[in-house]
C-alpha cells in the first residue's frame, strides 16, 4: 500500500518552534510529526509512501536520509510553490500510478500536522465495500468548516461558519456536519479527474465530484483519538496526551 505525507506547509501558526525547521520536524514526545506519522502509516502496511516539501525541504530530506526512510521507500515532491492539498496531490500523481500492477489499490492522504489512533485497516475496509472514490476520516465536533454528508454518509456539501455560508451540491432535506480530519483514503481512479490545476483545494475537487454523482464517503472516527497540531497551545497538549499515553 502507498500513501502520501503532505508535508509542505510554512508552519507559521508554530513559530518560533517553526523559525528555522520545517512543520514536519516538529517534535512531539520525542519524535518529530514526520517520523509519528510515517510509522504509524508504516505499521499498517504501507511500505512506500511519497512526502510532498517547501518550506526548509533540505532539512526534511537530511532527516529522512539519516533514518534510513524508517525502513520504506519514500520519494519526495518539491513544490517550488504551495499548490495546496489538490494541487499536492496532482503533482504527487505519478507516484500512485506506476505500478499497473496494483492497478485499484487505494492509497492514503495523511497531514503531517495530525496525529491520530483512527485505524486504517478498518477505514480501507469501509472504503472498498462501499465503492467509494474517496472516503474521509471526520468527526462531530466543533470546528470552523464542516463538510455536510447525506443519509447515506456521502459528501453533498460545505459549511463556513465564519463567513455564514452553506453551499450544497446535491439537495438533501437534513445533511449532516462533520470535520474533517486530514485522513483521506482515495482510489487511483480520482487521478484522472482532476481536471483542476495549479493551486487548488482538494475539497473543492471532491465537491465538484459529489455534484456530478461521484461517492465521496464519511468515516465516522469519533471513537478515535485525533488531534490537529496547527497551533503552539495544540503541540502542547498533544505533549500531554503522549504522557498519559493517549497515542503512542
Amino acid at each position: 500500500m502507498k500513501a502520501m505525507v503532505l508535508a509542505a506547509g510554512l508552519g507559521t501558526r508554530l513559530r518560533p518552534l517553526t523559525d528555522h525547521k520545517p512543520k514536519a520536524l516538529v517534535e512531539v514526545g520525542g519524535r518529530t510529526l514526520l517520523e509519528i506519522a510515517l510509522t504509524r502509516l508504516k505499521s499498517f502496511g504501507v511500505e512506500e509512501a511519497i512526502v510532498n516539501v517547501h518550506h526548509f525541504a533540505g532539512t526534511i530530506l537530511d532527516f529522512l536520509k539519516a533514518h534510513d526512510n524508517f525502513g520504506m521507500r519514500i520519494k519526495i515532491s518539491a513544490e517550488d510553490v504551495l499548490l495546496d492539498t489538490g494541487g499536492g496531490l496532482k503533482k504527487a500523481a505519478w507516484f500512485f500510478l506506476e505500478d499497473t500492477e496494483k492497478g485499484e489499490e487505494p492509497f492514503l492522504l495523511h497531514n503531517v500536522d495530525v496525529i491520530s489512533t483512527i485505524d486504517f485497516g478498518e477505514m480501507l475496509k469501509r472504503h472498498s465495500e462501499n465503492h467509494a472514490l474517496s472516503t474521509l476520516a471526520a468527526q462531530e465536533r466543533e470546528t470552523s468548516r464542516y463538510l455536510l454528508f447525506d443519509e447515506q454518509e456521502q459528501l453533498c456539501g460545505r459549511r463556513i461558519v465564519r463567513e455564514k455560508r452553506e453551499e450544497l451540491v446535491r439537495e438533501v432535506e437534513k445533511p449532516q456536519a462533520l470535520a474533517f480530519t486530514g485522513i483521506h483514503m482515495i482510489s487511483p481512479r480520482l487521478l484522472g479527474m482532476m481536471e483542476e490545476n495549479g493551486v487548488f483545494s482538494i475539497i473543492d475537487l471532491y465537491l465538484r465530484l459529489a455534484g456530478e454523482g461521484e461517492k465521496i464517503q464519511s468515516f465516522r472516527a469519533d471513537k478515535y483519538y485525533w488531534r490537529d497540531l496547527g497551533k503552539l497551545d495544540q503541540v502542547q497538549q498533544a505533549e500531554e496526551d503522549y504522557r498519559q499515553r493517549r497515542f503512542l
